[in-house]
């Protein structure tokens, strides 16, 4: 996806904490998100890392303590 109003990118996955579904969401720049666009394998992989949490560097927003799983 693409934050509008500042053209941030990231991919979103789908997490539950138990409480409440939402959505986590991983910083990419563009060049990265055209090739996760063009090639749907790596975007897979890519998504599979953030629910790994090896990605969490990029997290837009770092969860609380409460973070949930991926669902």
């Amino acid at each position: 996806g693409r934050v509008e109003d500042t053209g941030q990118r990231f991919m979103s996955i789908p997490v539950s904490n138990g409480l409440v579904d939402y959505e986590e969401f991983y910083a990419l720049s563009r060049v990265e998100y055209e090739g996760l666009l063009a090639d749907p394998k790596e975007a897979a992989r890519f998504a599979e890392q953030c629910r790994r949490r090896e990605q969490d560097e990029r997290l837009i927003q770092k969860p609380g303590w409460n973070r949930g799983t991926p669902v």
